[in-house]
């Protein structure tokens, strides 16, 4: 499979750990799911599509792992967002585990951009994010620790011009890690930023993999093969486990050598 090494790591640390996950449907969320089932984590994941996310409990049980938790939720609705953490808790216990990776990268431009389009991006890419740490934040703490993973975007790094808002959103949520980091850091709450670079999920290879743009990537990264969602998965769970205890406030890059 693209994008899969003959030995992922394994870690110790992961195993039974309780794992919140938004965004779990599909793309890079839905290899998140997949990786630290195969951790033997206890996850749980939010998506907005239903259909989807069902059928990526199905494959991944069929698979013989074990089986996550799907809750339905807009991240828009922050209710519902804290509804699903407190759900996740009381079935597996306290969350030691969060993956910021929900975000929709819908090209705009700056003169269709209206107020009320404007704030749906900010409510779709950076909110939650704040809003899900606050909620886990807590009984990280009394559980004597805990992963924060936030999800940016090497977008605001190269100044992508035709998606302003979304560039804007990516760009706070390194802001947003680093102020966490410190406040939650006496808590022993690690909170890292994922960057990753233009990744081949089945959206941006069916939308915008055209062409010119296999022509960038040969231009722009230095390395030349793809980056897949499992590349940034993997990743992610080292900065979950506690071999990365000692990583925080830091933003980690993975995009081939993009930037």
């Amino acid at each position: 499979m693209q994008g899969l090494i003959d030995q992922p790591a394994r870690y110790p640390s992961l195993k039974d750990r309780s794992v919140f996950i938004t965004g779990g449907g599909s793309g890079i969320g839905e290899s998140l799911v997949e990786h630290f089932c195969g951790q033997g984590a206890h996850v749980t994941f939010v998506d907005v599509a239903a259909e989807a996310s069902q059928a990526v409990v199905a494959r991944i049980a069929a698979k013989g792992l074990p089986a996550p938790d799907f809750i339905r939720c807009d991240l828009r609705n922050i209710e519902e967002l804290r509804a699903a953490v407190a759900s996740a808790q009381a079935k597996h216990g306290p969350i030691r585990v969060l993956c910021n990776n929900a975000g929709n990268d819908d090209r705009h431009w700056t003169k269709d951009v209206t107020v009320d389009y404007w704030d749906d991006r900010m409510a779709v890419n950076l909110r939650p994010q704040f809003f899900a740490a606050q909620a886990v934040r807590d009984q990280m703490r009394d559980a004597g620790g805990g992963s924060i993973i936030n999800f940016g975007s090497i977008t605001w790094m190269v100044g992508d011009p035709d998606c302003p808002a979304y560039v804007t959103a990516k760009a706070a949520i390194t802001g947003l890690t680093r102020a966490l980091a410190r406040e939650f850091g006496p808590e022993k709450i690690r909170v890292n930023c994922m960057i990753p670079g233009w990744v081949m999920t089945e959206r941006q290879m069916k939308l915008w993999l055209t062409p010119a743009g296999e022509r960038q990537i040969e231009e722009r990264q230095c390395l030349r093969e793809r980056v897949y969602p499992a590349d940034i998965a993997r990743m992610a769970l080292f900065l979950a486990a506690d071999d990365s205890r000692m990583c925080t406030s830091q933003h980690f890059i993975v995009d081939g050598g993009w930037v």
